[in-house]
């Protein structure tokens, strides 16, 4: 029944999808040539040409949709996600119409009105899947078109995943009780009980009583593992595994195949992949380059201050630990009184700290003072986004006092990051810090980068915590 469902439903969106996509092209002529919005010249298409094309451009952006999983079960996938994947099968589709007109030499269709197209749809498919997931979720969270489970194994995997399927009812689970060998039936976890053993599989599974097995298994009890997922897929019941290794690996895995064999990653690390790394590095280079174009007369400014008001030299130098673990010097503008190498003191600056000059607690504040680092930036050992480096003793401290401390250094360190555009900058909770740049890490995007940026510039130049 849930399956019959599901395919009625998609057959339900790809309906909509292409009146949606027809809706957008009439609108989207009209804006282009009837709104008065945009110069028109003497003569253009009508509205009956135009249509023409629709025969070839809804089954291919359906297409499009397809590829990009935009048929798949709205349970647990993501608004953001969605959006991104229709913004993406959109783009495509654009580029490919443009294509496709410049090859036939259709010089008389309009590529304004393919472009206002492109917005138009992108906008309207947003609104309507996200109308249609929000009639989805009130359906189910009132008990309809729900997926019924049952857990193989007590665990605290199981446990987990009951906290979620609780928290969100609009996915449409419900679990009708936990199978395990080693926990007395009755034993009830909010709401889901221990209904029997394993074996009792052996009932259940022919009687067709369940939609989904999700197995939750111990991580001791793995050796049974085979045994069951074989019962289940010889019963046909979809069946899915929730390892149980958070407290081994805490985060979000990944799985490759290596000539049939699986391989989990213990850590996603989407800047190990080559292409990433050269993309990344390049919108550094670029931007460290326009920076320093852009901050020469503050950074002029800045050099004449330090050096009229406290003798000493202009770029305070501080080794600091970087990629792969490897040192290197981070340049600042110096902010304090020159002080002998034995006489620095291995902590943090506190606040009214006697060692920062009056201008130095203006930089400090303002930031103004890391600005040179865009040399390191162009030397390669920063980037203008990640995680920010510390100094060797503090690393050799926070790596025994904090679990996968030490991660924050397989991508380069930044001038700025996304703990420090949450405001966990300065004197503020370092294990925070840590989980800031620990997601950064495992879900790098490059519109993430520019994200932090924009958000940097909005509100991270100034450190209420500097001192």
């Amino acid at each position: 029944m849930i399956k019959d469902n599901q395919k009625l439903l998609n057959r339900l969106h790809v309906v909509i999808d292409a009146l949606a996509m027809g809706f957008s092209y009439v609108l989207s002529w009209y804006i282009r040539f009837k709104s008065g919005l945009l110069p028109v010249g003497a003569w253009y298409l009508s509205l009956n040409v135009y249509l023409h094309a629709l025969i070839y451009i809804i089954p291919g952006y359906l297409i499009l949709y397809s590829l990009f999983q935009l048929y798949t079960s709205k349970r647990v996938q993501g608004r953001r996600l969605e959006a991104w994947h229709i913004v993406q099968a959109n783009a495509i589709g654009l580029m490919c119409f443009i294509l496709i007109l410049y090859l036939s030499r259709q010089m008389d269709f309009s590529r304004a009105m393919i472009f206002i197209f492109t917005c138009v749809n992108v906008f309207l498919e947003v609104l309507i899947r996200n109308i249609i997931r929000l009639v989805l979720r009130k359906v189910r969270g009132k008990g309809y078109n729900q997926k019924h489970m049952i857990l193989v194994g007590y665990s605290r995997a199981a446990e987990e995943y009951i906290d979620r399927i609780k928290a969100n009812p609009g996915w449409g689970y419900s679990i009708r009780g936990i199978l395990d060998d080693h926990v007395e039936r009755g034993t009830e976890y909010k709401g889901v009980k221990v209904i029997g053993s394993i074996e009792n599989l052996l009932i259940i599974l022919p009687q067709n009583r369940v939609d989904e097995i999700a197995i939750t298994l111990g991580i001791s009890e793995y050796n049974k593992l085979e045994y069951i997922v074989n019962m289940c897929e010889k019963s046909g019941v979809h069946t899915k595994f929730i390892p149980d290794y958070n407290n081994i690996i805490p985060t979000r895995p990944y799985t490759e195949d290596i000539l049939g064999l699986p391989v989990i990653n213990i850590r996603r690390v989407p800047l190990n992949n080559t292409w990433n790394r050269v993309m990344k590095r390049a919108v550094d280079v670029f931007g460290a380059l326009v920076a320093l174009t852009l901050f020469s007369p503050i950074m002029l400014v800045t050099a004449i201050l330090i050096k009229v008001t406290a003798p000493g030299p202009l770029i305070f130098k501080q080794e600091r630990v970087g990629l792969s673990n490897k040192t290197f010097d981070m340049y600042k503008f110096r902010s304090m009184v020159v002080q002998k190498e034995e006489e620095e003191r291995g902590e943090w600056t506190t606040k009214n700290d006697p060692r920062v000059t009056k201008v130095g607690r203006v930089i400090r504040k303002t930031s103004i003072d890391e600005l040179p680092q865009l040399f390191n930036v162009l030397k390669g050992d920063m980037s203008l986004v990640g995680p920010r480096p510390e100094r060797p003793q503090f690393v050799e401290k926070f790596k025994e006092e904090i679990p996968r401390y030490m991660i924050k250094h397989q991508v380069r360190p930044g001038l700025t990051g996304w703990a420090q555009v949450n405001g966990y900058r300065g004197d503020t909770s370092i294990r925070k810090r840590i989980e800031c740049d620990l997601y950064y890490i495992e879900n790098w995007t490059i519109g993430l980068d520019f994200k932090i940026i924009l958000l940097t510039f909005f509100k991270g130049f100034i450190n209420k915590n500097a001192y």
